[in-house]
């Protein structure tokens, strides 16, 4: 190949044009203690701190390094390529300490990566002369050292360490096929052979412990994972549960053997780091297993939950019962009968489901004479032990969907589950009902994600070989199992044209022509964990070029994401990308030859590009056994319109020379995730994502922070024709002037009256620049404890307390407070900001609302068009996230998969804000903790519907509230109010016993009227009700009552008649408080027959154990609430308990004319009502109001259910007690969420800074990904 030089000049070095300074890296925990230091390393003018920190941390080899090397000679290959070891004779006259060393500058990164291709490539024979060698070698370092392209992770860590410095080790067990001969080679080094390939899908047979089946794939899984690479596999051959095994019994089915891969990959950590195993599980939607799989991922987090609120919950009351065990003297203490407190404390751990044998465990220890007990309590970060307790956690789950099934599930026909043994119908299921798991599961913990598996073997170009089944971790790579796929991204910043609005497009063809020889010379020098891989990828040659950094470019360009130009642009840059691959690998083809399996596929694969050149050349029809059309094209939408005129001019030469010579590759493109390679270029961007804040935190070499607009947020204002004085208003207004001086509010003048003088001014204005809010500024610390006890006046409590608001202090009222912190500190957003018109909004849209003020985000509708746009020019798929608001519904889940399907997409990951545990919405913190159940309803649906700045902003002003004790008051009953009469007669005496409740059915108040009794014990009875009835409002529990009067002993007693269940009483206060124990407490065990055997639906139960039951309360169910509005708990007996009995709640579907939304529909409910006594229902419907609406059924159509997680519908209520003596871990989360990352610890560097890109997390402080680039 001959190689032109664009960037480079052969009379200078390849670095000549660009400058390096020296510079140091230290990434620290949020308490300060270090995690990582590297002093006076070098590293291109050009890179920020935190692409200096991914080198250095992640990329620079540590250690092993000679500090003397020598050249070994090679006469087959140039000088300038001869690789280097260590020089022993020198290297004995250093002090032993000095003689192995760690990289300590960019250039020798850049030097061993770029050398080591080069060196392949011309042992490959891939150059003409010498000179196209040196000309791509220095090519090669310019474009990564001015962050032009990088190659994905793999490669920087192991590429060129045996070339550059001898590097070696003992075989890991690896494979490769000998470029000469063809013939599959065990390695005897461990880095002779690099391992560059970041993505590999492997096959797993239905064997147990043999090679290739599932035990062996846990080792191959390990391999991997040890050299930072991820893993895929398809599921689907593996037996279902109860399937018959070959020597008798049955299998113990899929789930079983996922749950083992799941443990073994959370323990495995790649590179001896702690980043988490890369791994993807799929599974066809015809496996018997399908249901339990699709659930798992959510019923596990469920079972997390549970553990949270269980651990809190036992804590809370054996701690309790304890200290009731301290507040009495003797043995009296230890006697529930002696110690109200003892059985007070006894009787609330029973209610809440405490065993009996662990509140006797407390006492029996208190016995003993301990004081104190230690329970351990949960929480719900990804790391906890709680987490690691469940399984389905270590990957991306995703199911494999036809075209057949999605039809069906349109139609609402069944869908068949099969033996994956007789291939017999074991169980058929309605396709809309495991349409709706699917998306419920989805909805409810972003897993799992689709592969539309008929689009994807539908533009497979090798289908003769076998099919696709399967997908790398982040589902990019798609191809044949046991393949591996080595990435690398175009940064497209790069690539801008010297006038606004113009892209340097030779440059952009150039790139991607050396890029692909790059990705091709790596699959000739890698090295497989398997030998089934290195058959395959040698057979195959599959690349994965791909860009990033399309949302900053757009921005820049002055056009929206969600924009017709923007995605003719997007759908532009992928055609030239993928054209000008294929081309170059149909160059190749023609010096080195097709790939060898390139002859049975030939006709299938041309097919494949005359399909992609259709789509570039935007033409609706006309495809080759294509039954979902792709998006083409369309030229005229598309602002540079040489960029559609290349693309075509690219698919027509990989056309014609495919024709010829066949390709040297059979997929050259994908788009990656570009997670920690996207930092090293410094990208605002990543793949093809939007931006998701407009205001950034850069990182300084000293530590900490300070604000700065997005680089593309000026250049896409200048472009609009903003004045550069407009520019500049407008970027203050989202970063904040960082200075009191003009601060409305808070000022200089306001605070000298308070006290200050220049120089405690001057510290405030020095800290300005990196405080996140204004109140950051002012503190003890930067203020000086004499100035704050002397001249403000503040105690030495008030300071020692973290919560004290030291503005608030000093007199400032909120509203001075907020407006003074938008001047100084900013809004974090463009909207609103001075000078900007309306019409321009939509190019600064991002994918989360940006400040506080922010009202703005992209639809979910934006990102997948997006993806329609790119895809039908990329050989493999998109890594992308769907991001979907909190407030979004289970319909408008299955609405954004069929969209994906009609428009083409091969893969789809949603993300709906907050659907992860370990990311929860604590309804808890908004409101009191006695604040009644509406109160805090409300609190939390008004939160939900809220930015998540200010979200975050309520929820930490929660966290730093002080309690206050309050005295109890009367509570009152409403003027109309549910209850009922009962009539018995006892001993021969009428009795009339009538109630009142509050709104949640609890019993507010008694009334009793005797027949034939003397005034003076009638009166009585009258005025006992009174009493009762006030004790109850002021919140004396019914158990007291229950417990102090039933089995009292006066006449009347006797007989009882009328009553269905009290047929005995000791007297009339013994009746009255068994059928309140019975009616409002379920107190059962008081009645002579069970309520539940009066109901003619009866079966019986059989022998139980006897168990205490509590009162029902904490039940938190919407339906259930909303019927006990009409309907008198007592009346049906049993508490709210017995209501879920007899009553049940239909949910009806959307009126005409609604939308889809949750928010502003108005919804229909149907209640029915269960008579006991007919054995009839009766239907009344009641319409909510929007805001009012408990929206059950998430839009299930068809009348399918899906069963919700205990406590799902309040989605704010599974956090109440989750907040424990973490206060600083807590604050450190809101502050993240605020600044709008995640609120996630990074794995590896301890920090706050992750955030999501494609289907995996990225922290922006160390580059640790979740992903596998």
């Amino acid at each position: 190949m001959r190689i032109e030089r664009r960037f480079t000049a052969d009379s200078q070095s390849a670095y000549g044009n660009l400058q390096f300074r020296q510079t140091s890296s230290e990434i620290r925990n949020p308490d300060g203690s270090l995690v990582f230091s590297a002093p006076d390393i070098w590293v291109p003018e050009n890179f920020s701190q935190v692409a200096s920190d991914i080198l250095a941390q992640k990329y620079f080899r540590k250690a092993g390094v000679p500090a003397r090397l020598k050249r070994v000679e090679e006469s087959s290959v140039p000088s300038f390529l001869w690789r280097s070891v260590a020089d022993e004779k020198a290297l004995a006259k250093l002090p032993e300490e000095e003689r192995y060393v760690g990289e300590t500058d960019a250039r020798q990164v850049f030097d061993r990566l770029a050398g080591t291709w080069t060196y392949w490539a011309w042992k490959g024979g891939y150059f003409d002369s010498e000179d196209d060698a040196q000309a791509y070698f220095d090519e090669m370092r310019y474009m990564l050292a001015s962050q032009m392209a990088a190659p994905n992770s793999p490669q920087w860590f192991n590429t060129g360490l045996h070339w550059a410095y001898g590097i070696d080790g003992p075989s890991q067990g690896h494979y490769y096929v000998d470029y000469e001969t063809g013939k599959l080679t065990k390695s005897k080094s461990a880095y002779e052979h690099p391992q560059p390939h970041a993505c590999f899908i492997q096959s797993v047979a239905d064997d147990l412990v043999n090679d290739g089946g599932i035990m062996d794939l846990w080792v191959r899984e390990a391999r991997l994972f040890k050299y930072g690479s991820g893993t895929g596999s398809n599921f689907s051959a593996l037996r279902g549960e109860g399937e018959s095994l070959g020597g008798g019994g049955k299998s113990s089915g899929l789930m079983s053997f996922l749950r083992i891969g799941d443990r073994a990959a959370g323990a495995i950590k790649s590179g001896g780091t702690t980043r988490r195993a890369a791994k993807m599980v799929t599974v066809d939607a015809d496996h018997p297993d399908i249901e339990s799989y699709i659930n798992w991922k959510w019923v596990e987090e469920q079972k997390v939950a549970s553990l949270v609120a269980g651990s809190k919950n036992l804590n809370k009351h054996m701690q309790a019962i304890m200290t009731a065990c301290q507040s009495m003297d003797g043995d009296e203490r230890l006697d529930a009968k002696a110690n109200p407190a003892l059985k007070q404390s006894i009787r609330e751990a029973r209610r809440a489901q405490v065993p009996d044998n662990y509140i006797y465990r407390v006492i029996e220890m208190a016995r003993q004479g301990f004081t104190e007990i230690e329970i351990p309590t949960y929480n719900t970060d990804w790391d906890s032990d709680a987490y690691l307790t469940v399984s389905g956690q270590n990957s991306n789950n995703s199911v494999r969907v036809t075209n057949d099934f999605l039809g069906k599930v349109e139609r609402g026909e069944n869908w068949d589950l099969t033996s994956r043994i007789t291939g017999k119908v074991m169980k058929s299921v309605n396709a809309a009902d495991l349409w709706d798991q699917i998306s419920f599961a989805a909805w409810a913990c972003a897993d799992p994600g689709l592969q539309y598996d008929s689009t994807i073997n539908e533009w497979h170009t090798c289908p003769e070989s076998g099919r696709i089944n399967a997908s790398n971790p982040c589902s990019e790579y798609m191809f044949l199992d046991d393949t591996a796929c080595n990435l690398a991204s175009l940064n497209l910043m790069k690539f801008v044209g010297s006038e606004p609005g113009t892209l340097d497009i030779e440059a952009y063809e150039h790139a991607c022509r050396l890029w692909t020889l790059t990705l091709e010379t790596s699959v000739l020098m890698a090295q497989f964990p398997s030998k089934e891989i290195a058959k395959l990828s040698y057979e195959y040659r599959t690349l994965g070029l791909g860009f990033a950094n399309i949302g900053a470019l757009l921005m820049s360009m002055g056009l929206g994401y969600d924009s017709d130009e923007g995605r003719a642009i997007c759908g532009g840059l992928s055609a030239l990308m993928t054209g000008v691959s294929y081309a170059t690998s149909a160059e190749i083809a023609s010096e080195r030859g097709a790939f060898p399996g390139y002859e049975r596929n030939a006709a299938s694969m041309l097919r494949v590009i005359r399909n992609h050149r259709r789509a570039a050349y935007g033409e609706s029809e006309g495809y080759e056994d294509l039954t979902i059309l792709p998006v083409p094209l369309v030229a005229d939408d598309c602002p540079v319109p040489a960029l559609v005129d290349a693309s075509k001019t690219a698919w027509d030469r990989a056309l014609s020379e495919g024709e010829k010579h066949g390709y040297r590759n059979a997929q050259t493109t994908v788009v990656a995730p570009t997670g920690t390679i996207g930092l090293v270029m410094d990208c605002d961007t990543t793949g093809i994502e939007p931006d998701f804040a407009l205001v950034k935190f850069k990182k300084l070499a000293g530590g900490g922070y300070f604000k700065i607009i997005n680089q593309t947020v000026p250049l896409a204002l200048q472009n609009l024709g903003y004045s550069s004085d407009q520019i500049d208003d407008i970027i203050a207004y989202a970063v904040g002037t960082g200075s009191l001086s003009n601060a409305p509010g808070i000022n200089h003048d306001s605070l000298r009256a308070r006290g200050f003088d220049d120089e405690k001014l001057q510290a405030i204005e020095a800290s300005l620049s990196t405080a996140f809010q204004l109140k950051f500024a002012f503190n003890r610390f930067s203020l000086g404890d004499d100035f704050c006890r002397d001249v403000l006046g503040f105690t030495d409590a008030q300071l020692n307390d973290f919560n004290f608001d030291m503005l608030g202090g000093m007199g400032f009222s909120a509203e001075d407070i907020e407006a003074a912190n938008e001047h100084i500190c900013g809004t974090m957003t463009v909207e609103g900001a001075p000078h900007l018109k309306a019409e321009h909004m939509k190019v600064f849209d991002c994918a989360n609302r940006c400040g506080a003020k922010g009202t703005r985000e992209l639809s979910t509708d934006s990102h997948i068009r997006m993806m329609a746009a790119s895809q039908p020019f990329i050989s493999g798929a998109i890594s992308k996230t769907i991001n979907m608001p909190n407030t979004a519904t289970v319909g408008e889940v299955k609405d954004a998969y069929m969209l994906s399907w009609k428009l083409g997409i091969k893969a789809n990951a949603l993300y709906r804000d907050g659907s992860k545990l370990s990311q929860p919405l604590s309804a808890a913190l908004l409101v009191d903790a006695d604040a009644d159940a509406d109160e805090a309803a409300d609190a939390a649906e008004a939160l939900a519907q809220a930015n998540p700045v200010k979200q975050a902003e309520v929820v930490a002003e929660r966290i730093v509230e002080r309690i206050v004790e309050r005295m109890p008051e009367r509570k009152r009953l409403p003027n109309r109010r549910k209850g009922y009469t009962q009539k018995a007669i006892v001993g021969g005496h009428k009795i009339y016993l009538r109630t009142g409740e509050f709104e949640d059915g609890a019993l507010g108040e008694i009334f009793v009227d005797m027949h034939k009794e003397g005034a003076a014990f009638r009166s009585m009875m009258n005025n006992f009700a009174i009493a009762v009835s006030l004790g109850l409002q002021y919140g004396v529990p019914l158990e007291e009552y229950v417990d102090s009067f039933t089995f009292t002993r006066f006449e009347p007693n006797g007989m009882v008649e009328g009553n269905d269940v009290i047929k005995m009483a000791t007297s009339t206060l013994d009746y009255i408080f068994r059928e309140l124990a019975v009616s409002y407490l379920g107190r059962n065990d008081l009645a002579h027959v069970e309520p539940a055997d009066l109901r003619t639906d009866t079966l019986g139960h059989g022998h139980q154990e006897s168990a205490m039951s509590g009162d029902g309360e904490g039940e938190d169910d919407d339906a259930l609430q909303m019927a006990l509005d009409f309907a008198s708990a007592g009346y049906l007996r049993g508490g709210k308990k017995e209501v879920k009995n007899q009553l049940v709640v239909v949910k009806g579907g959307k009126k005409e004319g609604t939308t889809g939304a949750t928010v502003g529909a108005e919804t229909t409910v149907v209640t029915a009502l269960y008579d006991e006594q007919s054995g009839e229902t009766s239907f009344d419907t009641t319409n909510l109001s929007p805001g009012h609406s408990h929206d059950h059924d998430h839009s299930h159509g068809g009348g399918a259910t899906v069963q919700l997680a205990a406590g799902e519908s309040e989605r704010f209520s599974m956090a109440s007690g989750a907040i424990d003596g973490a206060d600083d871990k807590m604050r450190n989360m809101e502050e993240a969420r605020m600044k709008g990352y995640t609120g996630d610890a990074c794995d590896s560097c301890g920090n706050f800074t992750l955030v999501r890109n494609g289907t995996c997390l990225k922290c922006v402080t160390c580059g640790s990904t979740t992903g596998c680039s």
